[in-house]
């Protein structure tokens, strides 16, 4: 009996010491209201009480206050997921890398001893790429159902691990309502005429409906799962309606429109991905056409609006190629043949347009644009872009007071002899602040 008694409290302890370290633990839950933006003072989340209590996940783990976070947890369906303490600003000099590349191991070897010898220090890499398939395997229940995994790159894990130890922010790139793939395995997602066929682009891509919250839904689930394995930020690019022929014949469900317009919507929804990203220690950014920037009517059929947009994100990411301005843009009359014009010009307008929304009052988003690393043979009136094109975008960025880039290459071939070494790049930072310094301390 006592045998029999011993072997059943040495089960029940074994039960029990298994469970208090399940990969699935919940995750406490600091704040009611959850996690807010980042203070002016670079702190995580709203102001703590007096007592130090109520402060967000984020501000607890930098006061050590949760020292062992689960990796992955579900408290009623939500996921939570791992992240490292705090959220860490780097000011990114980054590139663009295809699934394709990242599922390289020697083009990685490659690219990262480029990444060591230059300013650069960021790359942002396909998680779903623009056909909406998840690049690496994921365990994530929408994910899975629709079995939208094509694992280019093998080992995620490894990679970040790879990443981290060369000290490479990562970005996790997500396009959004472009996403044929979804649209396919979840017909009831996807945009709609009104004789009920489906919407489909001039290259016969289908969009997802930006109204339905399922979609934002699976769209912040991939992101958590991104940050799961080692991602810093999370940046949503095509967050916006098809802009093609054949989109006044789209019509939409007034019981998920709620009498929302397109901005109105695009607005929410990164509301809401900010909230639940950041909640879980995530960087968030979004793609935006440059266009929408000095342009209201392209605002209101993309859905963007650029100062309510960086209202609700930590970086806002606007797309100024010179190849993509019409002739005459900015004063110019060919904006390809003019790089650094063109781009000086556009984020001219960027810091005009957002001082409107500075003016109420709104804490807004940093702007990190993307820049030409490709030459646009396609149109009549362009120029190769090689080093020096590149280095005159990047020096129109400092010069219209921005600090933050990323170059764009969809073959991810880049002219590394446009960039500096980390040394003249840390004195060039030198540089700009003593020089920025008076005009900061003007009234």
């Amino acid at each position: 009996m006592k045998r029999k008694t011993a072997l059943l409290l040495f089960l029940l302890f074994c039960m029990f010491s298994l469970t208090g370290c399940k990969r699935y633990d919940p995750i406490m839950d600091l704040t009611e209201e959850g996690q807010g933006r980042e203070n002016g003072d670079g702190t995580m989340g709203r102001s703590s009480e007096a007592s130090g209590e109520g402060l967000t996940e984020g501000e607890a783990l930098e006061a050590g206050q949760i020292k062992n976070r689960p990796e992955s947890a579900r408290e009623d369906g939500i996921i939570r997921i791992s992240s490292k303490p705090g959220r860490n600003r780097v000011k990114v000099k980054g590139i663009y890398l295809s699934a394709n590349t990242a599922g390289s191991s020697a083009r990685m070897d490659e690219i990262i001893r480029y990444i060591d010898a230059t300013e650069l220090n960021t790359v942002v890499i396909d998680v779903k790429d623009d056909f909406g398939n998840v690049t690496f395997k994921m365990d994530s229940p929408v994910v899975n159902e629709i079995d939208a995994v094509k694992a280019y790159i093998g080992d995620m894990e490894a990679l970040a691990k790879k990443l981290k130890e060369h000290n490479i922010y990562m970005i996790a790139r997500i396009p959004a309502f472009r996403d044929p793939y979804l649209a396919e395995k979840k017909p009831e997602w996807c945009l709609k005429r009104s004789d009920g066929s489906i919407y489909k682009d001039n290259k016969g891509q289908a969009w997802v409906d930006p109204y339905k919250r399922e979609v934002w839904e699976y769209l912040v689930e991939i992101g958590k799962k991104a940050g799961e394995v080692g991602f810093d930020e999370i940046q949503f690019d095509y967050v916006r309606f098809c802009t093609e022929r054949g989109m006044d014949d789209v019509v939409f469900d007034d019981a998920d429109t709620n009498g929302m317009d397109k901005p109105q919507i695009i607005t929410e929804f990164i509301q809401y991905a900010y909230e639940e990203l950041t909640g879980e220690g995530l960087f968030v950014s979004a793609d935006v056409f440059g266009t929408i920037i000095s342009s209201p009517t392209d605002a209101q059929t993309v859905g963007q609006v650029y100062g309510e947009m960086a209202a609700n994100l930590d970086f806002i990411c606007p797309m100024i190629y010179p190849s993509h301005y019409g002739n005459g843009n900015f004063g110019v009359d060919y904006p390809d043949t003019k790089p650094y014009e063109t781009i000086l010009g556009a984020l001219e307008g960027s810091r005009r347009e957002l001082k409107k929304f500075e003016a109420e009052g709104k804490k807004l988003a940093t702007v990190r644009p993307w820049l030409q690393d490709f030459t646009a043979s396609y149109l009549e009136h362009h120029i190769v872009y090689g080093d020096a094109e590149v280095r005159a975008q990047i020096q129109a960025v400092y010069d219209a007071g921005y600090d933050e880039w990323i170059l764009w290459s969809a073959a991810n071939r880049y002219h590394y002899g446009a960039l500096l070494t980390p040394e003249e790049a840390k004195a060039q930072s030198a540089a700009m602040e003593e020089s920025r310094a008076p005009l900061e301390q003007q009234p």
